[in-house]
């Protein structure tokens, strides 16, 4: 039978793994050589006796060996970022409150050490040209979703695999489940977000996306409690968003995250992150709980060799600092140091010398690129730096409080206590972990 143009199989990859030839799978399955080649070849859709017969031959479903290229599904989603337009991107994608949020994997975002999987790319921005649409009789817009291929009882497998099409307003609970059932118009999510609406195709089960949790924060610890998290919970999936402390709080205020970290420091009520919390959220609630206490200095050489002692003693001796972004923990606290010691910002060599995450402040030292930078101890003893410390900064997990019932956040928050997590922070150095797990906060 004529192949449709649309109809795409990995026959040859999956023989090939399992290490059998041609004819010897053509031998199990009871069918010519000829036609393992023609398929695998895309020159002809197999009967549905034949796509059977293959796989069982492979142990495998129909749905593994053929499917259409546009029947992966298909969500809406608020974009977290920004992408060049009409350009398709890799993104990761979770579902906050009742909204999917899609994160750009794009320069640094696309990386932790290794490269992150996508869980889909975004096919189509703003209007959503050419995908179709379904109402339901409530009058609720819903993005057609495709179910699974399931072959039919006569045709070929592509004729089986359209039928589904057909069969959408049968699948109403499925697309229900994947679509966002409270719309915003394009203009009040965008005023509220400050992105734009994306079409995303899925490259990943929809049900492990549901199992999401979102962190934004600026602490590498916030990765390796996602690792410890997930070695615990082995269907959770933490996705952890590098971001600056004000910035983490802008996401979370924004909707498009669960969880923000922050460690600033109020120095006329002196609280910790409280005062910020309460000035960003509007009209939502809040918890904050604690993470630890970190020691937050200045990194130096292994042995001091300028021998700097305070932020006074950077212009002293002339030394060049490395420093975060404006909104940074690091950077408030340098320039609040300064200003205590009386020292002009620009007589500092380095201080518009910004880096974005406390490994890079570290690497530049390590490297000679400056001389000074602002962090923590944990990160100093990472690297074999000397540390000086000028705070003692208390690290807070600010939840917006709908999300408390939501089960992934509830396996996250569950770790925080576990003996095994203190002992990792504690083995760290620098972090104070008594009052882990603590609520300090409701706003």
């Amino acid at each position: 039978m004529k192949l449709d143009v649309n109809l795409c199989n990995n026959l040859k990859s999956i023989r090939t793994r399992l290490g059998m030839s041609q004819q010897e799978l053509a031998n199990i399955a009871g069918v010519t050589r000829q036609s393992i080649g023609g398929v695998e070849l895309g020159q002809y859709a197999p009967s549905v006796a034949m796509s059977l017969r293959l796989a069982k031959a492979l142990g495998c479903q129909v749905e593994d060996l053929f499917w259409f290229e546009e029947d992966l599904p298909e969500v809406e989603a608020i974009l977290a970022g920004s992408v060049p337009k009409q350009q398709q991107s890799r993104v990761s994608l979770a579902r906050v409150g009742n909204q999917w949020i899609a994160y750009p994997l794009v320069g640094n975002d696309a990386f932790r050490i290794e490269m992150i999987p996508a869980d889909g790319e975004t096919v189509a921005v703003d209007g959503f040209p050419g995908i179709s649409k379904l109402s339901n009789p409530e009058g609720e817009t819903l993005a057609v979703i495709y179910p699974d291929a399931r072959v039919s009882a006569s045709g070929s497998v592509s004729e089986a695999v359209a039928s589904n099409r057909a069969s959408v307003g049968a699948s109403s609970v499925r697309v229900k489940e994947v679509a966002s059932n409270e719309r915003q118009s394009e203009g009040e999510a965008q005023s509220q977000n400050g992105t734009n609406k994306v079409l995303v195709r899925l490259l990943d089960d929809i049900d492990k996306l549901h199992n999401t949790v979102v962190i934004a924060g600026c602490t590498p610890v916030l990765s390796l409690l996602a690792r410890a998290t997930e070695r615990w919970h082995p269907q959770l999936r933490i996705h952890y968003r590098f971001a600056h402390s004000k910035a983490a709080l802008r996401s979370l205020c924004q909707g498009e995250v669960h969880i923000a970290g922050m460690h600033l420091y109020d120095p006329k009520t002196r609280e910790h992150n409280i005062p910020f919390v309460r000035e960003a959220l509007t009209g939502k609630s809040a918890v904050l709980i604690t993470l630890g206490v970190w020691e937050e200095g200045l990194l130096v050489p292994p042995g001091n060799p300028r021998g700097i002692k305070t932020v006074s003693d950077l212009v002293e001796f002339g030394a060049t600092i490395v420093t975060h972004e404006a909104g940074s923990g690091g950077q408030m606290l340098l320039e609040r140091k300064l200003q205590e010691e009386g020292v002009p910002f620009s007589t500092v060599k380095g201080f518009t010398h910004i880096v974005h995450s406390h490994q890079d402040v570290a690497l530049s030292v390590v490297s000679g690129i400056a001389d000074v930078g602002i962090s923590t101890a944990s990160i100093a003893a990472a690297f074999g730096l000397g540390f000086i410390p000028l705070h003692s900064a208390r690290y807070d997990l600010v939840i917006i409080k709908e999300y408390l019932e939501e089960e992934p956040v509830k396996q996250f928050l569950s770790i925080l206590g576990h003996q095994l997590v203190r002992s990792q922070l504690e083995i760290l150095g620098g972090y104070d972990t008594s009052k882990i797990g603590e609520v300090v906060a409701n706003i």
